[in-house]
């Protein structure tokens, strides 16, 4: 009888947070697994499924390295491994470790770590570490085992489906799947720090729609289609980002002609959280996230914050505060925000500046200048003329029509 051939066609996936979610866990589970099929949609046969502890994408014939890559952008993914499926036979272990060993190697070192969770099965853990050791060095001529460094770390996992043999493992990005801990709005300006942002709220689970501000004639095109291009980067690492895009240039022209200009950019911030909060309200999202970081800019300090944060009860979630320009440039380079975020076009942000912003705005003397002025109506304009577009569907669009040349 021929022996079994054995195949790497499964991908294991441990979580790690997740583990310590107690009676909610299913709720998380439920949406990590919701997630990965979602990021493998376009792989015909591949299949997810759940199993005490672990998650299991079974291949089903697909080459394995497009698919290893998308799960790499799962939120809630703590690692990943190839893995080889065997009945939980120790003759059919063996022959699927001395396999799985051999795949594409000849020589190195090994260790091996055998995990009984299944306690039917008739040999204990390390006795097992010892009968799998053993055969491995009986089979192979060029293999040898060490415990602190080696070339090849062999898990094996002792399940009661089923065991499951792996020899390598990546890193995922950790933190909680996108879509458990609610919905909120991105401030997304175009810079390098609001996509980051974005991206470290969807790792605690958060799932985004996202508002811009901009200012015809005095913003371009192509900084509007700046921004959809970040957009489009996060929806990677979740589902589709809404972008709410609000015609600012009245509202920002009215404000440098009715503010002090000291205290104009302070005013300019306060209107652009009053429209997001209205967005919030009618969009039913409950916080607001920004890319501010402390002491960054003149908006960006304690005093600034705070008059800015005033007009607002809503949740303000503020990833970066802590992180200087250099921490938030790595991220912005790893997840491929950086060449977007510094193409040359203005934002509404960048335009407009004031000579002198005032750093320690008094929260008194903004509301009384605010109290002669009067920008409801341009506020209630701006909201109406918003225009709301899909990232994902505009990415498909391109996708199509590039399909045609």
């Amino acid at each position: 009888m021929n022996p079994i051939q054995y195949e790497f066609d499964h991908i294991l996936i441990r979580y790690g947070e997740l583990g310590i979610k107690g009676k909610n866990i299913r709720k998380f589970l439920v949406k990590l697994q919701e997630n990965i099929q979602h990021q493998l949609h376009d792989f015909q046969g591949v299949k997810v499924r759940a199993t005490r502890g672990r998650l299991f994408v079974l291949l089903n014939g697909q080459a394995p390295e497009p698919i290893m890559e998308k799960l790499e952008n799962v939120f809630g993914i703590k690692s990943l491994s190839l893995a080889v499926k065997t009945e939980n036979d120790p003759e059919q272990i063996k022959d699927a470790a001395l396999q799985a060993l051999l795949y594409g190697r000849v020589e190195g070192t090994f260790k091996v770590d055998v995990k009984r969770t299944n306690k039917g099965f008739p040999v204990r853990s390390q006795d097992m570490n010892q009968v799998l050791g053993a055969h491995l060095l009986q089979n192979t001529e060029h293999f040898t085992v060490d415990l602190h460094h080696p070339d090849i770390h062999m898990k094996v996992e002792i399940r009661d489906d089923a065991t499951y043999i792996t020899t390598d493992a990546r890193k995922g990005l950790g933190g909680l799947p996108v879509g458990t801990s609610g919905k909120s709005l991105l401030l997304l300006s175009g810079g390098i720090d609001s996509p980051v942002a974005g991206y470290l709220a969807m790792k605690r689970g958060v799932s985004l729609e996202a508002i811009h501000f901009h200012s015809p004639p005095y913003t371009s095109e192509r900084a509007k289609q700046k921004v959809i291009d970040l957009a489009e980067k996060l929806t990677a690492f979740g589902h589709d980002i809404k972008i709410h895009l609000v015609p600012f240039t009245e509202l920002q022209q009215e404000i440098f002609k009715q503010i002090p200009d000291y205290y104009a950019m302070t005013a300019m911030r306060r209107v652009m959280l009053r429209i997001s909060e209205q967005i919030c309200r009618k969009r039913g999202i409950l916080s607001m996230t920004t890319g501010e970081s402390l002491g960054q800019v003149a908006s960006q300090t304690m005093d600034s914050m705070h008059v800015i944060n005033a007009v607002t009860s809503y949740p303000i979630i503020r990833p970066l505060v802590a992180m200087d320009k250099e921490e938030i440039i790595e991220i912005a380079e790893k997840i491929d925000t950086y060449p977007i975020s510094i193409r040359p076009y203005e934002d509404c942000c960048t335009i407009f500046v004031p000579k002198s912003p005032k750093t320690k705005p008094r929260l008194d003397k903004m509301e009384y200048f605010e109290s002669q002025a009067d920008f409801s109506e341009l506020i209630k304009s701006a909201i109406e003329n918003a225009e709301t577009i899909s990232a994902r569907q505009i990415k498909q669009e391109k996708d199509e029509l590039a399909d045609l040349f």
